[in-house]
């Protein structure tokens, strides 16, 4: 049974990453239809064809390898000194595949030297290429808030799930009182696990983190507590006591490692499944952002820690960067869970749409062969000729950027190399939810 159902959170992961890539690449195809430019070929996958259609001028079809996907538009890059134009692809590899082969050219048509991409105004350019990773970017939204507002997120609560007997600085890192620790607040006032704190200091707690930023704001103040405790409503009153405790950032998270001096009441609060209203949830996806954000930008310094882990034993870190293998692995291993079928479902979606916002970061980076990169070249295109213009200069025409293939064929080198040491950790050292 458990091997059944690892491999139906595989599948589950697969047909949301196809989904993905299908809708990522919808992005590009329709904006570029909307401007008129030509699209002779939509593709979800790499490889061996296994099925496609023609639908009036564009074939759409599915390919063997699952891993990515494309659009063919023409005229990509303004012509060489031949007069020669290439249809060029969306996709990364495909791209590199183009160029390395100078026979993969599409054929131009009658009427097609109106319809080529370059042709087009940079903002249509523009929306073009970021058409795809912003479909990432609202797949992701969508799928969080469905599980933040709909499922809900396990997170502590205003329930008590144990009651400290003593008061521990937490950088001591130590949980046995001693003789000379005083008795904890909470213990003082009567406070037993199971308690739900309905109120603190007349002020009504919704939230752990409303909960624990009003505890540490009244050190050394006298303060009433109204707690349910098996249906009943009682008062407690305790004396919050001054302790040094784990620093919050500004979205509640426990900073590791840093310590700030604050009120102590001395509980742990019981975790549950909770729903997030609109605002919770908006700053919880902006936080994640930011994480994801600053994820991409560090990892260059993961890779060491990546190697010894593929290659001399080393364990993985829980945030290791990980690969479409390593992400499927982790699907299955969510329905292995002993959790809720809910919850099971709840985390798949969470790790389909990090995937998807991984997808639109990933894809902003300046750099070719990536989408921001033809970004980058149209808004520079777009730069140059209106300062041209204000200068009454001679318009500079299309910014070629075939030019910076050089640069292309480095970068899309490093991720390969960085994609195949990813797969090899994920195979011999996986990341492990459980």
């Amino acid at each position: 049974m458990t091997a059944l159902m690892m491999i139906l959170g595989i599948v589950v992961f697969v047909v949301g990453l196809l989904f993905s890539i299908a809708w990522h690449e919808l992005g590009h195809l329709s904006t570029a239809k909307l401007f008129g430019i030509r699209v002779p070929q939509y593709m979800v996958g790499f490889g061996p064809t296994i099925w496609s259609r023609h639908k009036g001028e564009t074939e759409y079809g599915i390919k063997a390898i699952p891993f990515g996907g494309y659009i063919r538009m023409i005229g990509m890059f303004p012509p060489g000194e031949d007069g020669r134009i290439a249809a060029r692809s969306t996709s990364p590899w495909r791209g590199m595949i183009e160029d390395a082969r100078s026979a993969a050219f599409e054929e131009l048509k009658p009427g097609d030297e109106n319809r080529l991409f370059y042709t087009r105004k940079p903002w249509k350019r523009v929306i073009v290429m970021f058409a795809g990773p912003f479909m990432n970017l609202v797949l992701a939204v969508v799928l969080f808030l469905t599980v933040l507002m709909g499922f809900g997120i396990s997170q502590q609560t205003t329930t008590v799930s144990s009651v400290s007997q003593c008061v521990i600085a937490q950088s001591e890192n130590r949980d046995k009182c001693t003789s000379g620790d005083a008795a904890s607040p909470a213990a003082a006032a009567g406070l037993k696990a199971g308690d739900k704190i309905l109120s603190f200091d007349g002020v009504t707690t919704e939230s752990w983190n409303q909960l624990s930023d009003l505890i540490r704001a009244t050190p050394g103040k006298e303060v009433p507590i109204v707690v349910d405790r098996k249906g009943e409503q009682l008062t407690l009153h305790a004396t919050i006591a001054t302790n040094q405790v784990a620093k919050k950032d500004s979205g509640g998270q426990i900073v590791q490692g840093q310590y700030v001096t604050a009120g102590f009441l001395g509980f742990s609060a019981a975790t549950g499944i909770v729903r997030q209203d609109l605002g919770d949830s908006v700053t919880w996806m902006g936080d994640r952002i930011g994480e994801a954000a600053h994820s991409i930008a560090g990892l260059p310094g993961k890779i060491p820690a990546l190697w010894n882990a593929a290659f001399d034993g080393a364990p993985r870190e829980p945030d290791s960067p990980m690969g479409v293998v390593g992400a499927a692995r982790v699907g299955g291993e969510i329905f292995t869970l002993d959790i809720p079928p809910t919850q099971q479902l709840a985390m798949a979606l969470m790790l389909v749409a990090g995937f998807n916002l991984s997808l639109f970061l990933f894809n902003m980076l300046p750099l070719l062969p990536l989408d921001g990169g033809h970004i980058a070249g149209a808004l520079w295109e777009a730069l140059r000729r209106n300062l041209a213009k204000v200068l009454r200069r001679p318009d500079p025409g299309p910014f070629d950027v075939a030019k910076l293939m050089p640069v292309a064929y480095v970068v899309a080198g490093v991720f390969i190399c960085f994609t195949l040491l990813v797969l090899v950790a994920d195979v011999v050292n996986p990341v492990k939810i459980s």
